[in-house]
């Protein structure tokens, strides 16, 4: 093929590929069909590439047949050398055809052949996801997806996620149900998360996402406020099966959001949560991955049952202390967080001897004496302090010996919570990470 010569007017300006389906526009030059759609779809251009006249972002494109011939013989008269033949493009999508198989879709008798026909056609191109956006596809998804749980039925759901997983929600038309229906729609989507599927990794990802986007799309009205203990129960456990990374992420996302509630974090708790992010962190997953689980279990320690959850793992002190240094500054703030309250409420002999073991106190130290955040160096300095009887005869913390330590009593955790005002700075640090 690299002896073959190409004519040049059969090369597309903005691919530099033979075009497979020619296009010429009101500027009078030819493109082929995805490329001069994507330049006007995907980016801020809105003018013709090569004589930089002005076009619209929807254009009249009118098909060059007679270029594609040209281009489809050429192409066969060279087969031998490899060139493989242009094949007749399919006739564009438009708003009617979307709107026909939205009719389709509600026949019982065509709808499984129209939901994955659906699906090929918003995975061809970006065109056709505009079509299908604004024929009101997304909108029809989720009513699709309600409809399957009120029937128990499963058939179709995976085409339905994935069609709005590669669609653009919310639009304008797909807000309103969002905001009229989101309980319905969450309790849907909760009802997915816990059946039983052949592509299981895929379909609860893709669930996720689409959880997260609704969260997202109805701020306004404390969606998360009214999560069940059922929601909370199959996250984790969504968590603890596997999916994607991009659907574990969504699914920290939605858990991070959901913890700004106090009954919510009861209900996490009560399912496990603080268990089961620990153990994912020891996957040592990305760090936008350990970010979302510090911050959550920021939260989830800020309450006595959740501190009792973390210290049930026997993994917890270390794996948190891992990640005072080295991840992210982020990682970090939180990190030291969560020591702080576990050494401030439930700071026994065990618990400061593990954190000598792990290297936690060493790293803690060396926050005070190199550049960071001042509310973070008060934190780990604090820290020290507080509990400098236990661990003066280590040598990570040479640098506090000459630091006038006052005594004070071994508070129990009874005791702490009254202290309104360490919980109030907690409380306060809590919303500065």
């Amino acid at each position: 093929m690299d002896d073959i010569e190409i004519p040049q007017y059969f090369i597309c300006p903005i691919s530099l590929q033979i075009m497979k389906d020619p296009v010429t526009t009101i500027t009078g030059i030819t493109y082929d069909r995805e490329s001069i759609e994507q330049w006007l779809l995907t980016s801020k251009n809105t003018t013709c590439p090569i004589t930089k006249q002005p076009l619209q972002k929807d254009p009249d494109l009118t098909p060059n047949h007679t270029l594609r011939r040209l281009i489809q013989c050429w192409c066969t008269q060279n087969a031998s050398h490899g060139i493989d033949r242009i094949p007749t493009p399919k006739p564009p999508l438009d708003k009617f055809q979307v709107l026909q198989l939205i009719k389709h879709l509600w026949q019982t008798e065509h709808q499984l052949k129209t939901i994955k026909q659906l699906v090929s056609l918003v995975a061809e191109n970006e065109k056709n996801r505009k079509y299908m956006i604004e024929a009101g596809v997304p909108t029809e998804m989720l009513v699709f997806i309600v409809t399957c749980f009120k029937q128990g039925q499963i058939d179709g759901l995976e085409e339905a996620l994935g069609i709005i997983n590669f669609i653009q929600i919310p639009s304008t038309e797909t807000k309103p149900i969002l905001l009229e229906n989101h309980d319905l729609i969450v309790k849907s989507l909760t009802w997915v998360l816990g059946c039983e599927m052949k592509n299981q990794v895929t379909v609860k990802s893709h669930t996720m996402l689409v959880l997260k986007t609704i969260i997202e799309a109805c701020t306004s009205s404390n969606v998360l406020e009214l999560m069940s203990p059922e929601f909370f129960k199959r996250v984790v456990k969504v968590l603890r099966s596997g999916i994607t990374q991009q659907g574990i992420n969504a699914a920290l996302d939605v858990l991070l959001e959901a913890c700004a509630w106090s009954r919510n974090l009861i209900r996490m708790i009560e399912a496990n949560t603080v268990f089961e992010l620990i153990e994912l962190e020891l996957s040592f997953p990305e760090k936008k991955t350990t970010e979302l689980i510090l911050g959550i279990l920021c939260n989830l320690c800020s309450c006595p049952d959740g501190r009792a959850q973390f210290l049930s793992h026997r993994g917890s002190i270390a794996v948190v202390s891992m990640k005072i240094l080295g991840v992210s500054p982020r990682a970090g703030d939180r990190a030291v967080l969560i020591l702080s309250m576990i050494c401030k409420f439930f700071g026994t002999y065990m618990v400061l001897q593990e954190m000598l073991k792990v290297g936690a106190v060493e790293k803690l130290s060396s926050l005070t004496k190199i550049d960071c955040a001042s509310f973070l160096k008060e934190e780990a300095s604090e820290i020290l302090r507080l509990h400098f009887p236990e661990w003066k005869d280590s040598p990570c913390i040479d640098g506090f010996q000459g630091l006038r330590v006052k005594p004070r009593l071994r508070e129990t955790e009874a005791n702490v919570k009254k202290d309104n005002h360490l919980c109030g700075r907690l409380k306060s640090l809590l919303k500065r990470l």
